[in-house]
């Protein structure tokens, strides 16, 4: 790049920060880091049932833990995407 142009990604060179760039993301999309809480939450509690699962078998025990947590996951992303259509489609003024 020459000295004189001008950069196109100004906004992105100011904020270098990765907790600024973190804060930015979660202001964009609030349900990402809240399904990634929540996978992680559930992968927890699935660690701390592993102890006391009883007569259940392993695999049966980690399939309905993976249930769970994908289940977590795609419930957030589908909540976000429709946070994302209604701040699109509703509540922004018709241009």
């Amino acid at each position: 790049m020459s000295s004189g142009q001008e950069s196109v990604f100004t906004e992105y060179e100011t904020d270098t920060s990765q907790t600024s760039k973190l804060l930015r993301k979660f202001k964009e999309t609030p349900f990402v880091p809240i399904g990634m809480a929540g996978f992680a939450m559930v992968v927890g509690y699935g660690l701390y049932k592993l102890k006391h699962r009883g007569d259940m078998k392993m695999s049966l025990h980690l399939i309905h833990m993976r249930v769970a947590a994908q289940g977590f996951v795609v419930g957030a992303i589908t909540c976000g995407v429709l946070y994302s259509m209604f701040r699109e489609y509703v509540v922004k003024p018709k241009e």
